[in-house]
C-alpha cells in the first residue's frame, strides 16, 4: 500500500471544511422538507451547534468519526503520521464536545449528536429522532404555558 506524501496529506486535510459539510447539508435538507425550521451554526447558542432551535432549546451536532474521535482508543492505533499532533488534537475535540454538552445541558438544552455514518446510512431515523425531540419540547412548552395561566 503506497503512502501519500506529507505535502499531499496536508493539502487534503486543510481542505476539510468545519461547517456546511455534506452530512450537515443532508440532515438540514431532510429536516427542512419535514417542516422543521432551525438556525445553522448559530453564534447565539453555546458551542455553535450545526443545527439549533433556540426557542425549543435543541442543539444538534453532526460529528465526523475522525475529527470527533469515534472509537478513538482503537482508531488512534491506526494513525501513522504525525501521531502526537493528531492524538492531542482529537482528544481535545472529544473533551470540548463533552464541555459543550455539559454547558448546554446546564442551560436547559437537549443536545443531540449524530455520527456522520448514522446520517449517511439511516437519515430517516435521524430525522425521526429530531422530530420526536421537537414534539416533546413543544408539548413541554404548551404545558408550561397552561400552568402559568391556571
Amino acid at each position: 500500500m503506497s503512502r501519500r506524501s506529507p505535502e499531499l496529506n496536508h493539502r487534503i486535510m486543510s481542505a476539510i471544511k468545519g461547517k456546511d459539510t455534506g452530512i450537515e447539508k443532508r440532515l438540514r435538507k431532510a429536516l427542512y422538507e419535514e417542516g422543521i425550521r432551525y438556525r445553522k451554526n448559530s453564534s447565539r447558542v453555546f458551542g455553535h451547534p450545526d443545527i439549533s432551535m433556540k426557542g425549543l432549546k435543541i442543539a444538534i451536532f453532526c460529528d465526523s468519526e475522525f475529527w470527533h474521535g469515534k472509537n478513538f482508543e482503537t482508531q488512534k492505533e491506526k494513525l501513522s503520521t504525525n501521531r502526537e499532533y493528531w492524538i492531542k488534537k482529537i482528544e481535545r475535540n472529544i473533551e470540548r464536545d463533552r464541555e459543550v454538552d455539559e454547558k448546554l445541558g446546564q442551560d436547559g438544552y437537549l443536545v443531540i449528536r449524530f455520527w456522520g455514518e448514522e446520517i449517511e446510512k439511516d437519515l430517516e431515523s435521524c430525522v425521526e429522532r429530531v422530530k420526536a425531540a421537537v414534539e416533546e419540547r413543544k408539548t413541554r412548552l404548551r404545558e408550561a404555558e397552561a400552568g402559568k395561566r391556571s
